[in-house]
Formats: structure tokens, sequence, C-alpha cells
């Protein structure tokens, strides 16, 4: 896969983490931003990525505008913009990528590989799970907080898994063990619930997930938002089993000194995920007939603290 052209769109800690381990296995990328100026700092000091992981590798191709890779042609696309971008990312993408490119959704969240299948085909959308955290630093820096290995990924339709498992392993030879499955969207229920669960609690009360989960009221909390996704999730099709709360609290606990981006979104001032995590899971839980009231007010409790100090209000869930 050495010869294949990938686009990185996000330059981001996950852009970042991606576009450094690409680059880092040889691979012909670029790496698309919204920041004009960043373009000579990214050639002049390449990309750095400390922590659980390590790679530092030069940038030879940086642009901040998506139709350069009109004249690119990329074979796949990793998006790893926020998910709140994503609207304005497909629509300018269409313009430029070629029926062939394999579009691969990284995002947090419920639903974007949806997004993307919508408007360029399952059959060329796939979804990667990552299960490392990492915090952007600078342009070009980022840290890793924790990684456990592997991230997975997986495309919508069976024949989709043999591709899938051609990018996993170029991923996995570049340092970022990744596996593919057959079925992506459980192992995206697996993480998201975990995700969608704490983001919002840990941006409402400024704590570390150790910190919420250590504190009787908060985990009562957590605890109910897990028993409403869980019963959301089956809903859906992904029955998880009994021992699934117990195991991801566990899980939590391990990597619970990290704080979940949503506080720092809060803390800068910068629109959130919470429509693509406590959103979906009210919005899946509607369709379905399940009752969500703790992830409803968590959710709209996170949308009050962004109406705070944005313009735009967002509609509240209900």
């Amino acid at each position: 896969m050495n010869n294949k052209k990938i686009a990185v769109v996000g330059a981001g800690a996950t852009g970042t983490v991606l576009a450094a381990a690409l680059l880092s296995g040889n691979c012909h990328i670029v790496l698309v931003g919204t920041r004009d100026g960043w373009e000579k700092v990214l050639k002049q000091e390449g990309l750095h990525v400390a922590g659980a992981v390590s790679f530092r590798a030069p940038v030879a191709c940086y642009s901040s505008r998506m139709g350069f890779l009109k004249d690119f042609e990329p074979d796949m696309v990793f998006l790893a913009t926020k998910t709140f971008h994503l609207p304005q990312v497909i629509r300018e993408l269409k313009a430029v990528v070629s029926p062939g490119t394999a579009i691969i959704a990284t995002q947090n969240g419920l639903g974007p590989e949806d997004m993307v299948a919508e408007n360029f085909g399952a059959a060329r959308t796939f979804r990667m799970s990552l299960n490392f955290g990492a915090r952007f630093i600078s342009p070009g820096q980022a840290e890793v907080t924790f990684f456990n290995r592997p991230n997975h990924i997986g495309g919508l339709l069976p024949a989709s898994h043999k591709p899938g498992l051609e990018i996993a392993g170029f991923l996995t030879a570049c340092g970022l063990d990744t596996l593919a499955v057959e079925d992506i969207k459980l192992y995206v229920w697996q993480k998201m619930i975990m995700k969608c669960t704490m983001a919002s609690i840990c941006a409402v009360t400024d704590r570390t997930i150790k910190g919420a989960l250590g504190f009787l009221p908060t985990r009562m909390i957590a605890e109910s938002c897990f028993k409403e996704a869980m019963a959301v999730a089956k809903a859906m099709g992904y029955d998880l089993g009994q021992g699934y709360r117990e195991q991801a609290l566990g899980y939590l606990e391990k990597v619970g000194e990290h704080k979940d981006s949503m506080c720092r979104d809060i803390a800068n001032r910068t629109p959130t995920e919470i429509d693509f995590l406590g959103g979906k899971i009210v919005e899946y839980g509607r369709m379905k007939g399940i009752p969500t009231p703790f992830f409803a007010t968590m959710t709209n409790l996170v949308k009050a603290l962004e109406d705070s100090y944005s313009k735009t209000r967002k509609g509240l869930s209900k």
C-alpha cells in the first residue's frame, strides 16, 4: 500500500497522529487543514507525536484548501475533523474526489460513517474506531495520552472486509496497531457508549474520568446513562451483554486521569461534538421508543453551556 496516495483531512490531534504514522511508513500523503499559516511551520518543523506512541515525520505536502485534492487524486481519505465540521467537509470533498476513492471516518461519536455513506455510497465508506486518546499541543505536535491497542476498522458491506484488512495491515506496520473487523458498528457501540456517557459528565463538572467515577453523585449519573445507552444499543441490534457495564467501568478507571476532549471544548469556548455523542443516544432512543432521561438532561446541559458563549443556539433534546 506504500504506492497509494492518501489524504488526511484535519490537522488537529487525531489528524496529526494519523498523518505522522502514515508518513513514517513512507506513504505519499497530503495533510489538509484549515490554517494558511501552518504550512510554513509544518514544512519546517514536521510532525512530532509523543507519549504512548511516538513519531517524527517531515511534511512534504500541506494544504488549507480541499480543492487541492482534485489534482492530488487520493486513493483514500481519512476524515479526522470534529464531527460538527462533517457536513461542510463532505460538501467540499464531493467536488474533488473520484468515484473510486475510499473514505474512512475516524471521528468520535455515533453515526458519522452513515453520513459519509449517504453521500459517497456504502461501498466506499469505512469507519475506524480509535482506541487512543490524543491531545493537540501546537501545529504539527500532539501527545498520545493512552493507546489500548488495537484500533478497529471496517467497511459497511461484506465486500469491504478485504480492503479493510489491507488498510489495517498498513496502519499496523506504521505503528498504529489496527484490526479489521466484519461488523465495525459493534466495536463503535462498545467504545462510544463509554464516550457518550462520560463526555458530557466530565464537561459539565470539569472532572477527569477518574474524578467523575470516584464521586458518588456523578458515578450514579454515569451508571444510569450506561443503562440507557445499553438499552438503545440493544434496540439498534447490538446487545452488549449483562457484563458490559462493569467491564466498561473497569476500562474507564484505567484511563481515568484522562480529561475528555469535551472539557477542553467548553474551556476553550468552542463547539462540542455533543450532537454525535449524547445527542445520538437521545435521537436513537426516540426512534426506538426507549426513554433516555439522563442522556437528555446531560445533553441539554452541555448545549446550555455552549449557548452561554455561542451566538447560534442549538435545539434542545426532549
